[in-house]
């Protein structure tokens, strides 16, 4: 499993890179491998601020759906509009390509609440 060393990660498995006042947001290798094979992404948040840990979107797989939390506060000012027609790459590509939205960060001091990726393994178990 891959754990890139540059990120941050929230305990509901997100993970999260910062950019100046930009954040990426999408889910973790072990997260897409808890839930199989992703089938669809919905986020319909676009434009709306939200609070840390308010559910963003969801994530469908073969067999569950699951709900998107926001490991900051924040406005979701994109969404990453490939996995409308390739959700897959959530799976192929948690990291990059299956990147879900792009977050305007509200409180920078929310980033000092993540998990480093030395903390986020010993939560999964890794």
């Amino acid at each position: 499993m891959n754990f890139p060393e540059n990120l941050k990660y929230t305990k509901d498995h997100e993970w999260i890179s910062v950019d100046g006042d930009v954040a990426t947001v999408g889910i973790t290798d072990f997260a897409q491998s808890e839930l199989g094979d992703i089938v669809f992404v919905e986020i319909e948040t676009k434009g709306q601020t939200l609070a840390k840990e308010a559910t963003f979107g969801t994530v469908e797989a073969v067999k569950t759906v699951s709900d998107l939390f926001m490991p900051i506060g924040g406005e979701i000012m994109e969404v990453n509009a490939d996995l409308e027609s390739q959700p897959e790459l959530v799976n192929s590509d948690p990291y990059n390509g299956g990147w879900m939205v792009k977050i305007k960060i509200a409180d920078e001091a929310h980033l000092g609440e993540l998990l480093d990726v030395t903390a986020y393994k010993a939560l999964i178990g890794h």
